[in-house]
């Protein structure tokens, strides 16, 4: 089969692999709809986890069942599936504890992409395909979908990681795909205030469609003196940051009430450390908490997002500025997210 895959850091191209074996409780998918991620970007040309040598690339797919193995219950070839981007282990310690997309160890529930070939070939391997896939709704699009696999999820637990409340006033730092998905999921968690952090045009635009009520744009000024004059002085109660670098949560820290809470979702791509303000944070006891975590994968979670769609609660179409026909052109997509024309918040590849 063909991939579009990691060479090395810094290098990618088209290889030719075996076709994937299914095991007993697995999924063999062929994609129906594709779409490149930041974090691609992150781990090619930032070397962010590392040396990878011939990893087909890419985490976020609709597709259909090819071949299930013979413990598979729940899905059969043929079968139109969403596939989430972190599939833990879920007999692992780490799931029982609570903690599934940490099954085998830090981060180990991210498989595609990151010690795992990923979703960018003719065919893919699905563990667990009973706990890991969910059914593609009647009437949803393949292309809207598949912004369930990633960019919902990680925006929502964004959201949760910042434990929002209805009320609450809320800064999404970060207005990129999963900013713009932390913005209607603060919205639908119920904050009041809602402030949101970019530059380009059109995310603005989707950022007011999601239910943002404030636009920060860094490019006209210190975004901790804007909101705070936009806040009397006051802060916010919650943040959720979506983008930026290890200095954002400097900024994070200055605009945070007491007792407040940081969510982070961010994938920071390099730095050596993270820099907390001493006097921000209450010299250290100041009760503002950060919590920075990786998506929960799943079914489950899966089928619950995918309602939101069905229901028409969520529109996952605004974030769909790039389409493509046909499997040749993940390379052309895979680059605007690295090149990030002013128009882009998101490419989709239809196969």
């Amino acid at each position: 089969m063909k991939g579009y895959a990691m060479l090395g850091i810094g290098m990618t191209g088209w290889i030719t692999k075996n076709v994937p074996e299914c095991g007993p409780l697995d999924a063999i998918v062929k994609p129906i709809a594709l779409s490149p991620c930041t974090s691609d970007i992150h781990t090619v040309w930032e070397g962010a986890i590392g040396e990878r040598t011939d990893m087909i690339l890419g985490h976020e797919a609709v597709g259909e069942v090819v071949e299930t193995g013979g413990m598979v219950k729940d899905f059969k070839a043929g079968d139109k599936v969403i596939v989430p981007a972190i599939t833990p282990d879920w007999g692992s310690l780490e799931a029982q504890a609570g903690f599934s997309m940490h099954s085998g160890g830090m981060l180990a529930g991210w498989k595609f992409s990151n010690f795992k070939d990923g979703v960018f070939a003719e065919y893919f391997h699905v563990n667990e395909a009973d706990a890991n896939l969910a059914r593609l709704p009647e009437g949803v699009k393949a292309e809207d979908a598949v912004m369930l696999c990633d960019m919902v999820p990680t925006g929502f637990h964004g959201v949760e990681l910042a434990d929002v409340q209805y009320g609450d006033t809320v800064c999404v730092i970060g207005i990129g795909p999963v900013g713009l998905m932390a913005v209607a999921g603060a919205s639908l968690r119920g904050a009041s205030h809602l402030l949101a952090v970019g530059s380009r045009k059109n995310c603005i635009q989707a950022a007011k469609e999601y239910g943002a009520t404030d636009i920060i744009n860094y490019r006209e000024g210190d975004i901790v003196k804007q909101i705070m004059e936009k806040t009397n002085g006051k802060g916010v109660d919650k943040v959720v940051i979506a983008g930026g670098d290890v200095d954002t949560f400097a900024q994070a820290v200055a605009i945070l009430k007491p007792g407040g809470r940081i969510g982070n979702v961010n994938y920071l791509g390099d730095g050596a450390y993270v820099k907390i303000p001493r006097v921000e944070w209450g010299v250290g006891m100041g009760h503002k908490t950060i919590a920075g975590g990786l998506m929960p994968g799943g079914r489950l979670r899966m089928e619950k997002l995918a309602s939101l769609l069905e229901t028409g609660r969520l529109d996952t179409s605004r974030l769909l500025t790039h389409h493509f026909q046909g499997f040749e052109h993940l390379e052309e997509a895979l680059l605007l997210m690295k090149d990030k024309p002013a128009d882009l918040i998101k490419p989709v590849v239809l196969i």
